[in-house]
């Protein structure tokens, strides 16, 4: 049996960012090896996360406008490229220097592949099949937190290396076939590229990293402008202001105007920032049981299946009901079931089995706000010529909610009585933050059926 175009090419979609997204899931069990290897302290190890994260985070919205002006084919395939290289690089890597380059460049080649891939389904797929389509793409990452850290054990026992090597052969496999079945599309400007926009972003991000990595969560609210802190703040907030005014003026925008202004994309941002925030925090998960249990750091870890399955079953039914019945009632759903499991996580005493049941109760949210129905109000309010540039800007603001929820998060659990009352703090003021992002979601729009592009009629 032939199997149609469009799943094949969702198929490839699949698989490259599952490449991304496990290569971020292989990384935890193979810091110590790494860490004996090159003699490094924790601190200098910590960069093998940190610039991952900052690299991709300032590649996302580049490589997703890109997408709309070069065809999604050929940036798609150059990404996993760029990240195969990137591989090769930290795999080889005779110094600790070398390593940190070819972990940006990996992150350069990461930063694209979600932002494209949701493009490419809403080229590719009628409105009212997209949804399984994006909700299938957002399964990737809670597969890759089941399957990451067991594939990243077996490879250790033959040397840290075979963890990036890995990712030669499959990518090997994927450029030819993105090459081959994703679909073709003509460059939609002939304008020059908005460097200036491209270069006052990136000083934006990077600052604004910089910034939230400066503050000490032990004294936070006096730590967020002084000391080394305050000139990173004052170059975020100038490079922001230079950003607005270049993208007002350049021929072809990284983001254009109308996506700045756009009151559902605002919006779809502070849920993504809402939700970002509580990505943070299930991060802190292990440690809360860790305190709450009394139990080994192991075992805690194992204690967040629940949430990961949740994530990854609560992914593929949004997607489903995402296209019977709107985006705004499924995202108004994951926000109530995500404050709902905060409120439980933060309840006292808390037990073994409310543990479990609120956890589920955040994967199934999370899994409403991270997987189909942001990315598909995002690709709509975009516009057909603008997908890429509106799935690089949701990324940016899923981003941020993550750099910001680290350390606030952090304050609230450094400045408690206790560490267990610093979570508990913590888990209240995401429920909080969670609860007003569902009172702005009754702004968002009731399902809109936008015209169908001509390549969408023949799909």
């Amino acid at each position: 049996m032939t199997v149609p175009a469009n799943r094949r090419t969702l198929a490839v979609l699949f698989a490259g960012v599952m490449v991304g997204a496990l290569d971020i899931a292989v990384v935890g069990p193979a810091l110590p090896s790494i860490q004996q290897a090159f003699g490094v302290d924790t601190r200098s190890l910590a960069w093998v996360f940190n610039l991952y994260i900052l690299c991709s985070l300032v590649a996302a919205p580049l490589v997703a406008k890109l997408s709309d002006r070069h065809g999604r084919r050929s940036v798609y395939a150059l990404s996993l490229v760029v990240f195969g290289l990137g591989s090769l690089l930290v795999a080889s890597a005779p110094s600790f220097g070398w390593l940190l380059l070819g972990r940006a460049v990996q992150a350069v080649g990461a930063g694209g592949l979600m932002p494209v891939a949701a493009a490419v389904v809403a080229d590719t797929y009628a409105p009212e099949r997209r949804g399984s389509a994006l909700g299938l793409i957002g399964a990737v990452f809670g597969v890759a937190f089941v399957i990451g850290p067991i594939l990243g054990g077996m490879l250790l026992e033959y040397g840290w290396q075979w963890l990036f090597l890995l990712n030669l052969p499959l990518i090997a496999v994927l450029v030819p076939a993105s090459l081959k079945l994703l679909p073709r599309s003509q460059a939609t400007s002939l304008a020059p590229f908005d460097w200036q926009g491209a270069a006052c972003l990136a000083v934006l991000l990077v600052a604004s990293v910089s910034w939230l990595a400066q503050i000490d969560a032990a004294e936070l609210p006096a730590s967020l402008a002084r000391g080394r802190s305050l000139p990173l703040l004052v170059i975020a907030a100038t490079a922001a202001v230079a950003f607005w005014q270049i993208e007002k003026r350049a021929a072809d925008p990284v983001f254009h105007a109308s996506l700045l202004r756009s009151r559902q994309l605002r919006l779809v941002g502070f849920v993504a920032v809402s939700t970002g925030l509580v990505e943070a925090g299930m991060v802190f998960l292990p440690s809360l049981s860790v305190q709450a249990f009394g139990v080994t750091p192991s075992a805690a870890s194992f204690m967040l299946l629940p949430l990961v399955a949740a994530l990854i079953v609560g992914s593929l039914v949004a997607g489903l009901l995402l296209d019977r019945i709107g985006a705004k009632p499924v995202i108004q759903g994951g926000l109530v079931l995500t404050a709902l499991g905060l409120l439980l996580l933060a309840r006292r005493p808390l037990g073994i089995w409310s543990f479990y049941a609120a956890g589920s109760c955040v994967g199934l949210g999370l899994a409403a706000l991270l997987g189909a129905p942001l990315r598909f109000l995002a690709l709509q309010e975009a516009g057909e010529g603008r997908r890429g540039a509106g799935q690089g800007l949701l990324t940016l603001h899923l981003s941020v909610g993550r750099m910001a929820g680290a350390a606030v998060i952090g304050g609230f659990v450094a400045t408690g009585a206790s560490a267990l009352a610093g979570y508990r703090h913590a888990l209240l003021f995401l429920a909080v933050v969670t609860t007003a992002a569902a009172v702005a979601s009754t702004a968002l729009r009731s399902r809109v059926k936008a015209p169908a592009s001509a390549h969408e009629r023949g799909t």
